[in-house]
């Protein structure tokens, strides 16, 4: 149950402040710029791993808890709860941010800026790569105390470079939430599917060069 509530915050600050910023970028005519969207979204999954890494393991994204789910490293009964967790924090948040800011058409949906497939393909190595620095550095003693930055930091530079084409979700939970609230389907699929494929490429990498 604490892991739970963990990952319920944890979800709840990142799609609370990573949209939120694309909201606040949006009604102040640009006011934090592509760039500040990029740091706050690196700079919240950093407070978050670092809080509840201990924890829950701060996964706040149901792609690399499927991951995690694919080795041993995570009970596998825990799957299904973390990912519940996941949705209702990411829906939280999207709730709160529609009731702040009710005039925003889409509250920070991630949508394709081109080509669905494009974007479809991108998510994928965003993903795959955030993973693997994951389970790299998350899983190796000598490197586990700096896993809230590396993995932040993998997050800011995704975002910052791909983030204008694809969104740079890696994330199906902070895409489903702001896309429900605002009832803003289009492409989601793409935003659920690519990330849990890259996460799960990553997962069988990094056992095979574990191995």
């Amino acid at each position: 149950m604490k892991k739970c509530i963990a990952e319920v915050i944890g979800t709840y600050a990142l799609v609370f402040c990573g949209p939120g910023a694309i909201v606040i970028n949006d009604l102040t005519d640009g006011s934090m710029g592509h760039v500040g969207i990029a740091i706050t979204f690196g700079l919240i999954v950093m407070a978050m791993i670092f809080s509840f890494g201990s924890l829950s393991g701060a996964h706040i994204n149901p792609a690399v808890t499927i991951g995690f789910a694919l080795t041993d490293r995570f009970k596998k009964s825990d799957l299904f709860p973390y990912i519940m967790a996941q949705l209702a924090g990411a829906l939280l948040a999207a709730a709160t941010l529609k009731f702040l800011f009710p005039s925003h058409p889409n509250l920070g949906t991630t949508l394709p800026q081109g080509s669905e497939m494009q974007s479809f393909v991108l998510e994928i190595i965003l993903t795959y790569f955030l993973m693997l620095v994951i389970l790299f550095v998350g899983q190796n003693e000598e490197t586990r105390p700096y896993t809230a930055i590396a993995v932040g930091g993998t997050v800011l530079l995704e975002a910052m470079f791909a983030g204008p084409i694809c969104g740079a979700s890696m994330n199906p939970a902070r895409s489903i939430g702001p896309a429900l609230v605002a009832g803003e389907l289009t492409s989601l699929w793409l935003y659920i599917v690519a990330p849990v494929v890259g996460a799960v490429l990553a997962t069988f990498t990094w056992k095979f060069l574990r191995e």
